[in-house]
């Protein structure tokens, strides 16, 4: 068995112990308040039921054991929203965390002490907010005519070599570091948008990077140091995030949508890393853009897909076919799932 967890903007963590069917939101009783905004959620990479939160009240980590959160004290508590958390995956020590506005700090000692890094990320953008593949003009009311404070969306280390990690911001471009996250430069050279979302870093004889933006799929070979955008098949380009199944047989999982938060999407399957996608069959109609993968590697076959505004599906083949869960929820900011 498995415990499903589902972080939400305002509603804090919902958990499920029946694949789903039955959804219970944490109470304030379990250490975290239940109106809380959790923005991501982290696995350990050895201690299977041990699970980081980032919220607008800092980091929190989860015994599953217990079904308890404890609060990690660092300097993003109350005046940031901890947005990205990543474990080294050969030392769980090392912790690497960002934030709304855009920043990226560092924890060697499993999080009793935090260093925030200065990378020069930008804290807002006047102008470049996207929707689907149009930029609104300054002005534009969907550019919130004012400043759009810019967020880190996810870190990614090299699953096989954790000196090389990489960071998205939304909206500043993709981040690279080569010494385990202590220094940062920028890499995303010609990529079509600064307004990243996602990455995956994938091994086939070379390391080839994906990083989905507003603007499409983006691919690199050469460490980052240039960007191809790769069309799908979809009326949209608008991606999010993107997962290789953990089992190394190359198949790979993206999410697509018509912009932020959306009213359609799409999931997208790929059986040779990354090279041709199609449809991966999410049943009925999609009422929004399609956000958030979880998988594991305690069980490959079973992977979550989530829809921006509260649609959670399943699947226990390997994403095969696809179940729609009864109970729908607000706005999903990150899945995970630990084994029981």
């Amino acid at each position: 068995m498995s415990h499903l967890y589902v972080a939400t903007n305002g509603l804090s963590v919902w958990s499920s112990g029946d694949l789903g069917e039955t959804l219970l939101r944490m109470s304030t009783g379990t250490g975290m308040y239940s109106g809380s905004q959790v923005w991501a959620l982290a696995l350990h990479p050895s201690s299977p039921h041990v699970l980081l939160a980032g919220t607008n009240t800092g980091i929190y980590c989860l015994n599953q054991e217990e079904e308890n959160w404890t609060h990690i004290a660092s300097p993003m508590d109350d005046a940031m929203l901890v947005t990205a958390l990543a474990y080294a995956p050969d030392n769980p020590d090392v912790i690497l965390a960002g934030t709304q506005p855009a920043g990226l700090y560092r924890s060697e000692d499993a999080g009793k002490s935090w260093q925030n890094l200065g990378v020069p990320m930008k804290p807002y953008a006047l102008t470049g907010y996207y929707q689907g593949d149009n930029p609104f003009p300054e002005g534009h009311p969907a550019a919130y005519g004012r400043k759009h404070w810019t967020r880190v969306t996810q870190i990614v280390f090299d699953p096989a070599d954790s000196s090389v990690v990489f960071a998205g911001v939304e909206i500043d471009g993709a981040w690279r570091s080569i010494d385990g996250g202590k220094r940062w430069e920028r890499s995303d050279h010609g990529m079509k948008s600064q307004d990243i979302h996602g990455f995956v870093v994938v091994h086939n004889g070379e390391r080839v990077l994906f990083a989905t933006t507003n603007a499409g799929l983006h691919v690199s070979s050469d460490d980052g140091a240039s960007w191809t955008m790769r069309p799908i098949d979809s009326a949209w380009q608008y991606t999010r995030s993107i997962v290789e199944r953990p089992d190394g047989t190359g198949v790979m999982f993206m999410t697509n949508g018509d912009g932020p938060p959306g009213t359609a999407g799409r999931l997208f399957r790929s059986r040779n890393r990354g090279v041709d996608w199609e449809d991966a069959g999410l049943p009925g109609e999609v009422e929004s853009s399609a956000y958030f993968l979880a998988t594991n590697p305690a069980d490959p076959k079973l992977i979550y897909a989530a829809a921006t505004l509260g649609q959670i599906y399943r699947s226990t083949d390997g994403g095969e076919s696809w179940t729609v869960l009864k109970r729908r929820l607000g706005e999903i900011r990150a899945l995970a799932w630990l084994p029981d």
